[in-house]
């Protein structure tokens, strides 16, 4: 069994988001250990970039930050795989076509690989054309995951069929960010998307409260959580470590009440 599979094993899978090198590669390998520690099932790792098209201001912001600081694609690698000496759960790495291709497809799987990168999510893929990077990944082990959005309509059996890893189900239109309220009818969403995958379906975008948490996973298998973690990097710069720490334990207490 996969280590992203072992994450939905036990509960709802919480499953906080940072950007790799904000406010720098250090402070980024601590938070990791920390949100680990605090009961983070897996993480995601935004690759810096200077042009992440789905992400809102507070995302946008620390990938500037990052890359301001002196973070690269290959510094972010080598961080990732120190980070491995402590960290256990599954690393997934947030990026873009572009930084993709730039490095090279086939050597950026296989600097996954030796990091421990366990998947990669790559918002500006079109289904259409993964089979430009499906071969370079299932060569090295890194599982692509898909992203079905509330728009998705009938291409949801299409791109939930390939799933690797787990798919991730975005609650609202639009670019990432805090949102004071989730309208989409997430439920119909996961259930759709259950029918034509046995893969794990986790939540994201837009998530920043316990209670929008518990609501997206108890209809799902996770809840993904990145704006309201950056806000607090944003905020606290190399003294984040412990907020950090602390919503992340405290979002993950409230998934431990759902009942599966």
């Amino acid at each position: 069994m996969s280590r992203i599979a072992k994450a939905f094993q036990n509960g709802k899978a919480f499953i906080p988001f940072v950007t790799g090198g904000d406010p720098d590669l250090e402070t980024s390998e601590k938070l990791l250990a920390a949100m680990q520690e605090a009961g983070a099932d897996m993480i995601e790792i935004g690759v810096p970039f200077s042009d992440p098209i789905a992400e809102g201001a507070v995302i946008q912001e620390a990938n500037e930050r990052a890359l301001a600081a002196g973070c690269t694609t290959d510094k972010l690698f080598d961080m990732v795989a120190h980070a491995r000496e402590k960290v256990s759960i599954p690393l997934v790495f947030l990026t873009y076509a572009n930084p993709i291709y730039a490095y090279g497809k086939r050597r950026f799987m296989e600097r996954c690989k030796q990091a421990g990168i366990d998947g990669i999510i790559v918002p500006d893929l079109p289904y259409e054309e993964r089979d430009e990077m499906a071969a370079d990944c299932e060569a090295f082990g890194i599982d692509m995951i898909p992203i079905i959005t509330p728009t998705s309509k009938e291409r949801i059996t299409m791109i939930a069929k390939e799933a690797a890893g787990f798919i991730y189900c975005v609650s609202s239109l639009g670019v990432t960010g805090v949102r004071k309220e989730i309208q989409t009818d997430v439920r119909n969403m996961v259930a759709y998307v259950r029918k034509a995958s046995n893969a794990p379906v986790a939540v994201g975008f837009g998530i920043s409260t316990p209670e929008q948490a518990v609501s997206m996973a108890s209809v799902s298998d996770g809840a993904i959580v990145g704006s309201a973690i950056v806000k607090l990097i944003a905020q606290h710069g190399r003294q984040s470590i412990e907020p950090v720490a602390a919503y992340v334990g405290m979002m993950k207490e409230g998934l431990k009440e759902i009942k599966n």
